[in-house]
């Protein structure tokens, strides 16, 4: 998989920077940053990224959402008929979705197919588990870098269930990191992968090199209603590309 850097184009509402990734008379695509909700909640506790585009275009129409911690490529819609027919790709499942993410290990596949129904936890409220009774879905993977400690890892979304790389990542034993319902829930330490770790002398503490769900919504591929095919890219978080470039000096 080849990751594409594009040109960057931002804007700024309430004080809230965010990237504009493509942007025309019907959609926008945007990079959302991690720990933002793509939508309110029911308690409308805090400013999502609907919110935020509404104050800007006035009618914004949600066509799929993002868990808050993830972060990168959403897509809204500007009216009623792009709302139906972005809505229908999805639904249809005529639109195709990679991710990336940084999982705990080194998996013994470089690329493979998990398909593993989803359902609801019985229990947990909120958690989502690999079930015989599930929905079916299938996600493909293919690790792009792979190290002992973490792993980059392409996820292309054949379903879209709730959590659904999250869920099957654990199921084949390689959660992603930083993850608090199916992983450890850890931020990522350069302390506990380099030997040799010393502090830097303007840092009393360390800080921690991933601290959030590292998973980011990549890229999404489709043809709009004029027929005009996007491949619309989120580069790759910083974080990622850094955590990585640490792994090789390590070694």
């Amino acid at each position: 998989m080849h990751l594409k850097r594009n040109p960057k184009s931002f804007f700024t509402v309430a004080k809230i920077q965010l990237e504009i990734v493509f942007e025309n008379d019907s959609f926008i695509a945007i990079n959302k940053p991690a720990g933002m909700l793509s939508i309110p909640d029911r308690e409308q506790s805090e400013k999502s990224l609907k919110d935020v585009l509404i104050e800007k275009y006035g009618q914004i129409f949600t066509v799929h959402r993002l868990d808050k911690d993830t972060s990168g490529m959403i897509l809204f819609a500007k009216n009623d008929v792009m709302h139906k027919y972005l809505s229908l790709l999805f639904e249809e499942r005529k639109i195709d979705k990679y991710y990336l993410g940084i999982v705990i290990g080194m998996p013994t596949e470089p690329s493979g197919l998990i398909e593993a129904p989803i359902a609801e936890h019985a229990i947990h409220k909120g958690l989502m588990t690999v079930h015989r009774n599930g929905k079916p879905s299938s996600t493909a993977y293919e690790v792009l870098d792979s190290n002992k400690h973490y792993s980059l890892v392409s996820f292309q979304l054949h379903t879209g269930r709730t959590h659904q790389i999250r869920v099957h990542s654990k199921n084949i034993g390689y959660p992603l990191a930083c993850d608090p319902l199916y992983g450890d829930g850890k931020p990522v330490l350069l302390s506990k992968i380099k030997k040799k770790f010393k502090l830097s002398k303007h840092d009393e503490e360390e800080r921690p090199m991933i601290n959030r769900l590292a998973l980011h919504s990549y890229k999404l591929i489709f043809d709009d209603q004029d027929g005009k095919h996007h491949e619309l890219v989120a580069e790759m978080p910083k974080e990622f590309r850094a955590l990585m470039q640490q792994l090789k000096k390590i070694g």
